[in-house]
């Protein structure tokens, strides 16, 4: 039996205020880079497995924009943020001055734009799990993809073969008086590491 397999609602609680923390962190930071008030709704939190959060994000065959690192430490894993293709483009807008629905399409620019804007926000949702569970995170470079969700997802579980195929997933609302961005951050431990994130919590697995 997989440790996912062993969460009782103790856990999956616990799981869900770690990520409704880190979301509130990367709000803070979203709204220093805007220079403007950012609100955050989390309207779900949850383990869910590859199947499931594919149909909560959209179909598989609409284009994201995913900032992907691995995570090194006491508990390796894999941390992902994702956005919608509408939600990608605003960015970039707000980011870089323009006119809201400037943007239509992703250059190389663009690309820079939203790997730099991945970096700090799934960092400081990095930085607010870390300080939370009291272990050291070290994260990678981050990778960026625009590609189909199906093809994102299915890499990001696939690759490297030992994680799982569940997630803690926290869908996130950003917005402001005038926009709002939908995102997914995704955290896949290593089965060994989510027992690790849990013991830090003083929580065990029967």
């Amino acid at each position: 039996m997989e440790p996912w397999d062993k969460l009782n609602a103790i856990h999956l609680d616990a799981l869900k205020e770690i990520g409704n923390i880190g979301a509130g962190n990367a709000a803070t930071a979203l709204a220093s880079m805007l220079g403007s008030r950012i609100q955050m709704a989390v309207p779900r939190a949850g383990v869910l497995p590859l199947k499931e959060i594919t149909c909560l994000v959209g179909y598989e065959e609409d284009p994201v924009a995913c900032v992907e690192f691995t995570v090194q430490g006491p508990a390796p894993s894999k941390i992902f943020f994702l956005l919608n293709e509408p939600s990608a483009y605003l960015l970039i807008d707000l980011l870089l001055g323009k006119p809201q629905g400037s943007t239509g399409s992703l250059d190389e620019m663009g690309c820079s734009v939203l790997t730099e804007l991945g970096n700090i926000l799934a960092g400081s949702f990095l930085n607010a799990f870390a300080e939370f569970c009291r272990l050291e995170f070290k994260p990678s470079v981050p990778a960026f993809a625009f590609d189909m969700l199906g093809a994102v997802l299915s890499s990001a579980f696939l690759e490297g073969g030992y994680f799982s195929d569940r997630a803690l997933v926290i869908e996130t609302r950003f917005y402001s008086a005038t926009a709002t961005i939908y995102g997914h951050f995704f955290l896949i431990p290593e089965n060994a590491a989510l027992e690790k994130i849990l013991q830090s919590l003083g929580l065990k697995l029967d």
